[in-house]
């Protein structure tokens, strides 16, 4: 394939990376401990781990996990946890005693919980105490032997350590009453294994790392077998499209987002890489909190998607904090739009640089370079990816030069690179629909254009047919999102008699008095007439998943008539 791309570049970034520079995840963290052991690692609630501290804490968990009754290599452990210091310490231990993450979203009702932990296998879980009651409604339909819990100062400091959780349990009364028999606390765990025997496992790149968890908003949840090989590459890859900004011991990144979802994963480990600080935020959604956090900080990236972006704006203090070191701000797991975009360069004077990808590719296949206004594509392949447009019987489609008819040049975006999944864990039928000749179809439509950006149009579940015409929520939700009085916003299909299918608008206002009206005016003017929004619904806020995403699915339907 002629990579058109590979002159747009960032100088200096290489077309290709070495999956195989080191032979598992474990080899590049030793490598960091040894090369950065004084330096801090990470940050969380005002408590902090040097990489030294997380060398030896994550040494000892795997000890313990190695010392339990019939564990072995390749044995899935679960954690359950928002963003705490516990997090970096539990995961990078399971990987050292050549053990699976199996991540696990905390926010999760039984019925996911349990759904997850039979289908990994999952033999230990560690899990913040907060959700506790959820693992005992389901712990005994589960394969799960040994359960550990924690608190959520556990890691920090004393005497904050007692008053946090103090407060946690008994002020705010965040704990619901729980009984697991057998459960161990984390503190003893990492006795035991400090006391015990740590064997370093010689794991290679096939080994399975990770089984991360996708599809759980629009079906039974599926877990991606991401390898050691995978992650590293995904890894790599980032760290050189990035390299030209880093120094080594001096960043300091932000991550709002999870660290049990893959983006915030690669993009720490990428940090881990540079002997950087991590400072984890326990909980985004509380934005005036996030932002006082920030106050602290001459932070030099960060990471978050559109609506984050976009409540931080909204949010009193955010134009004052310092963000004269802000190097990178990279937006990702739903569509950027174009207002959030400009404000946020505006404000802060650093672009976002929007990218792309998937669970299955570990997870990034496409970014902006830095310094690079938005534009409404997601940017290139990073290097050693591959993006092919194909259409339904799988043949390749021509890029698009910005001629004719663009419907011709748009298909499925096809990827094939070295974080490309393994598979679907025990689901054979399910990895033989997304993987072909080596390509993983990814379910999402966009087209390749002639200087070898990827834009994204839509998934295909989410496309609107109005009269046999396509039209993408992404369009839809990019225009209405330019009124001033539209806080965020979501577009689905929703049925008609005349049209099939029509277009819905549900918004969160910003000016209260913002009217159907005036919302169908405004989408007059950027829209043809199919695309302009037959129903406007109004909400006070809009559902969405624990990263972000609105969950398009939920707005179908008037609140009022859901089940």
């Amino acid at each position: 394939m002629n990579k058109i791309w590979l002159k747009n570049y960032p100088q200096g970034t290489p077309a290709e990376i070495n999956p195989d520079q080191y032979s598992s995840i474990q080899d590049l963290l030793d490598k960091t401990f040894a090369k950065f052991g004084d330096k801090p690692a990470f940050h969380n609630l005002g408590g902090a781990l040097s990489y030294a501290e997380l060398d030896l804490k994550s040494r000892a968990f795997a000890a313990f996990l190695q010392g339990l009754p019939g564990m072995v290599k390749g044995d899935r452990v679960a954690i359950m946890s928002p963003n705490l210091l516990q997090y970096p310490v539990v995961l990078v231990g399971i990987l050292r005693a050549g053990m699976t993450v199996v991540n696990v979203n905390p926010l999760y009702t039984p019925r996911e919980l349990e759904h997850q932990l039979k289908d990994s296998g999952a033999r230990v879980i560690v899990i913040v105490e907060n959700f506790a009651q959820t693992l005992q409604q389901v712990l005994d339909r589960t394969p799960v032997e040994q359960v550990i819990t924690t608190q959520i100062g556990d890691l920090l400091p004393v005497p904050k350590r007692w008053l946090v959780n103090f407060v946690i349990k008994h002020v705010r009364k965040m704990v619901p009453e729980w009984h697991i028999d057998g459960a161990i606390t984390l503190s003893t765990a990492l006795g035991r294994g400090s006391a015990g025997r740590f064997n370093p496992v010689d794991a290679n790149g096939e080994d399975i790392a990770f089984l991360q968890y996708t599809g759980g908003t629009t079906g039974v949840a599926k877990g991606a077998m991401l390898t050691h090989r995978n992650i590293l590459a995904n890894m790599l890859q980032t760290s050189a499209w990035v390299s030209g900004t880093m120094t080594e011991g001096s960043e300091i990144f932000i991550a709002p987002l999870p660290m049990y979802h893959i983006l915030c994963l690669i993009s720490t480990l990428m940090l881990m890489k540079f002997g950087g600080l991590t400072v984890l935020i326990t909980n985004p959604r509380d934005l005036p909190a996030f932002v006082k956090e920030l106050r602290g900080w001459k932070f030099t990236e960060m990471l978050g998607v559109n609506t984050l972006f976009n409540g931080l704006l909204n949010t009193p203090g955010f134009e004052q904090l310092d963000f004269s070191a802000l190097k990178f701000v990279g937006a990702g797991g739903a569509a950027t739009q174009k207002p959030v975009a400009e404000r946020w360069q505006k404000v802060t004077g650093s672009y976002l640089s929007e990218g792309y990808g998937l669970t299955e590719t570990s997870p990034i296949v496409c970014f902006m370079p830095m310094s690079t206004p938005w534009d409404g594509t997601v940017g290139f392949p990073i290097p050693s990816t591959e993006v092919s447009i194909r259409d339904d019987d799988f043949n390749e489609l021509p890029v698009w030069t910005g001629e004719g008819d663009i419907e011709k040049h748009t298909g499925e975006i096809c990827v094939r690179g070295p974080q490309v999944m393994k598979g679907y864990w025990n689901n054979p039928a399910e990895t033989a629909n997304v993987l072909r000749d080596g390509w993983l179809k990814t379910g999402d439509v966009g087209h390749l254009d002639d200087k070898g950006r990827v834009t994204i149009t839509d998934r295909k579940k989410d496309m609107i047919l109005v009269s046999g015409f396509n039209v993408y929520p992404n369009e839809i939700e990019s225009v209405v999102a330019a009124h001033p009085g539209v806080l965020e916003c979501a577009a689905v299909a929703v049925p008609d008699e005349k049209t099939g299918e029509a277009v819905k608008v549900v918004i969160a206002r910003k000016d209260p008095n913002l009217t159907k009206e005036s919302v169908i005016k405004h989408c007059r003017t950027s829209l043809t007439s199919y695309k302009v929004p037959r129903h406007v619904e109004f909400r006070d806020a809009l559902p969405k998943t624990p990263i972000g995403k609105i969950l398009r699915r939920e707005l179908r339907y008037p609140i009022e008539e859901r089940d």
